[in-house]
């Protein structure tokens, strides 16, 4: 019943962010920026959107792999690692980018800024065994 809760939940938010261009869902509370990823389902080839909050790097967009703490990567994640080339959409600019899984000096260089705008991936960080990617989303020519 939860995992239906929140499948339903996150179709409405791709919904509204979609046809408000980001106006609707393109920020959570105290200012967190939200963007859409797409990816290439690793078993189904489907397209498949999360929202995701980001945080900007340069030219690139970096994003959390938390599943908010839990024992696994998040299907978005392990999909980028079968096929790095998704999209994503911040407000109405679309953008093709590929995936990269952060390195150690690279990951503890953005961690603190993540937490900074997202304290709760401290406690989810503390909930699980696993070590949170972080993902840099980079623009790719298609």
């Amino acid at each position: 019943m939860r995992r239906l809760l929140f499948s339903s939940f996150v179709k409405v938010h791709v919904a509204l962010y979609r046809a408000s261009r980001g106006r609707l869902g393109g920020q959570l509370r105290k200012g967190a920026p939200v963007l859409l990823l797409t990816t290439t389902g690793r078993k189904t080839g489907r397209q498949r959107t999360t929202p995701l909050l980001y945080l900007r790097e340069r030219d690139r967009h970096v994003v959390v792999a938390s599943a908010g703490g839990a024992l696994s990567h998040p299907a978005w994640y392990l999909n980028l690692r079968s096929n790095p080339a998704a999209t994503v959409q911040v407000r109405a600019r679309k953008l093709a980018v590929r995936a990269e899984t952060a390195g150690p000096e690279e990951r503890a260089r953005l961690w603190p800024r993540l937490t900074q705008m997202w304290p709760q991936y401290d406690d989810y960080q503390a909930k699980t065994a696993r070590e949170i990617p972080l993902v840099i989303l980079a623009r790719s020519a298609a």
